[in-house]
């Protein structure tokens, strides 16, 4: 745990009793505070109250004794409407935090020579990617790395800070939004596609929140920026020296220990980052390496070796000459772009709870699709998408994937099937961990072997 200290011997407003709330709320007991706990759920108080935490109702508290109010990056601060602790906060003049300005001021209380590295990653895609892969490159090149945010450990949940270490750290909006201070060494934008504009009050909302990664870089901090996309180009013709990544590789300009004769790095070694898009997730973590002092060649043995990320184009193994891919976490659209980009020919799982747009967007990529197989609420919806192209309602996963199977291995070819939603789960499963894993037991019960890399 990361001791958060600014706030000794004084109340402490914390709503939202989630991972992020319970995890600050034990750092900020940790640096002295008094946290002071509230949400609206019966079970997250009486968790707390056993903690030995206060449990107070916020909604009659005298806010006036309040030194901030931490909030859950659940919890929707300005759109579709402020929640009402947020109101009771401004209307009492105190700071509104999230757990990732926390981690900054905890940081940034160190001593100069006592302080570690960070680097923070945020995009619509490829940020969870991202970030394990630069986390496995830094590890293999010596380095002592904690990875959370995010993805996996809630930030104030890593490791104690010691000199020498770098803590990677996956972003999201919800979050950046609530951060005032925040300064990564390297800060990256994979890219910007539409998603959560209700809570972000559209388009520009969305970019701007995204774009807080970058908005108290000095000099020395590098800010890397995926230019793929239109949003992207935009955010990076507002930085002064940014460092623009597109999928080929390409680091513009030369600077900060980057240098564009490092790369493009050639990838076909490596099984775990297929398709154009890993190889600028691939981009990202070679520059961050680099800027960190990593050799070019240690970079590059480091994304080679790269295992890859569960439920993220992951391998989840083979029966004859069918092979099944996990790429649950694509819950919109731009995200399954970027695996049935990977594949020639693909027997293809979607559907779930559909975001805006659906997968409209994917028209030209439906020549890929051999048949699709379609479950949950968006099945109907994306039925009439794909139009004359082969489909099928399967309805739930293990029939999805046994009939995505048996279609497969009826061609005698070599055939992928993948799941890739291009929509959320919550329809079905409490999450795209729990989608991925029924994928991958459906697999596994018609007799799929996990392959063995040559």
């Amino acid at each position: 745990m990361i001791p958060v200290p600014g706030f000794e011997g004084r109340r402490v407003a914390v709503f939202g009793l989630g991972r992020s709330g319970l995890t600050a709320a034990r750092a900020l007991k940790a640096g002295g505070a008094e946290p002071v706990l509230w949400d609206d759920g019966i079970s997250s108080r009486m968790q707390a109250g056993a903690e030995g935490f206060v449990v107070e109702d916020l909604t009659t508290a005298d806010w006036s004794g309040f030194a901030a109010l931490v909030l859950s990056p659940g919890v929707p601060l300005t759109h579709p409407v402020p929640h009402w602790s947020v109101d009771k906060a401004k209307e009492a003049g105190i700071e509104i935090v999230g757990d990732l300005e926390l981690f900054a001021r905890a940081l940034a209380a160190l001593a100069e020579g006592e302080r570690p590295q960070v680097v923070a990653i945020t995009g619509t895609n490829g940020k969870s990617t991202t970030t394990a892969l630069t986390a496995w490159v830094l590890k293999q090149a010596g380095m002592t790395v904690h990875m959370g945010g995010n993805i996996g450990i809630g930030v104030l949940a890593l490791p104690k800070p010691t000199p020498g270490a770098v803590y990677v750290i996956e972003c999201s909006s919800y979050q950046l939004d609530l951060t005032t201070t925040f300064a990564p060494d390297v800060a990256i934008l994979t890219n910007i596609s539409p998603d959560h504009l209700d809570r972000h009050g559209g388009m520009e909302g969305y970019v701007a929140a995204k774009a807080r990664i970058f908005a108290n870089l000095g000099a020395g901090q590098v800010a890397l920026v995926g230019v793929d996309e239109r949003w992207g180009r935009t955010v990076a013709a507002g930085l002064k020296d940014a460092i623009m990544v597109g999928a080929e590789g390409a680091y513009l300009p030369r600077s900060h220990g980057v240098d564009t004769l490092d790369g493009p790095v050639d990838l076909s070694g490596a099984a775990s980052l297929a398709g154009r898009h890993n190889a600028q997730n691939a981009a990202f973590a070679h520059a961050a390496a680099r800027a960190l002092g990593v050799a070019h060649e240690g970079a590059v043995e480091g994304l080679l070796s790269f295992p890859g990320l569960a439920h993220r184009m992951e391998p989840v193994g083979r029966i004859g000459r069918v092979r099944f891919i996990n790429d649950s976490k694509a819950t919109n659209a731009d995200a399954t772009r970027q695996a049935l980009a990977a594949y020639d020919r693909v027997f293809w799982i979607a559907g779930g709870r559909a975001k805006a747009g659906g997968i409209d967007d994917l028209t030209e990529l439906f020549p890929r699709v051999v048949e699709a197989f379609l479950i949950g609420e968006a099945a109907g919806p994306f039925a009439a998408a794909l139009a004359e192209v082969p489909h099928r309602i399967s309805g739930d996963m293990a029939s999805a994937v046994q009939q995505a199977f048996e279609a497969a291995s009826a061609t005698g070819r070599e055939e992928v099937v993948l799941l890739s939603p291009a929509a959320a789960s919550f329809d079905q499963f409490p999450d795209f961990e729990v989608r991925g894993e029924a994928f991958r037991a459906a697999a596994l019960s018609l007799g799929a072997q996990p392959e063995v890399a040559a």
